[in-house]
């Protein structure tokens, strides 16, 4: 499939109403029904402002973001006007790519995990 990669940059803290950015776009990219994103935290950058922004150990706040979606021409198009309509001040790039899913959505495929957190030590 053909469409584009969607990538938002932004800071850990920056917000949009009572959200961060990265909330507000995840929850806007559900509710558009596109199928993923992924966030990637960033342990320094410069914005495009010229402001450096790093995490650091005691103030995690500045910390850069990037949100990245993979989507077809016609959702790009839908997250660009929510983006738009609600003035989220964010910078994006949009690049096409082609994209799609390999293998067997089957879970006997998939090995059992270890977990700590789940009793019997696998989910």
């Amino acid at each position: 499939m053909n469409g584009y990669q969607l990538t938002f940059y932004t800071e850990q803290n920056k917000r949009h109403g009572h959200r961060t950015v990265c909330e507000w776009l995840l929850h806007e990219v559900k509710a558009l029904g596109i199928r993923g994103a992924t966030v990637i935290s960033g342990s320094e950058g410069v914005g495009h402002a010229g402001a450096h922004h790093a995490a650091h150990m005691l103030k995690l706040a500045d910390q850069p973001v990037q949100i990245i979606v993979a989507v077809t021409d016609e959702e790009a198009q839908r997250l660009l006007d929510v983006v738009r309509a609600e003035r989220v001040h964010v910078f994006y790039t949009r690049m096409p790519i082609e994209f799609g899913l390999l293998g067997e959505d089957d879970p006997q495929h998939h090995p059992k995990k270890f977990s700590l957190f789940h009793k019997g030590g696998a989910n």
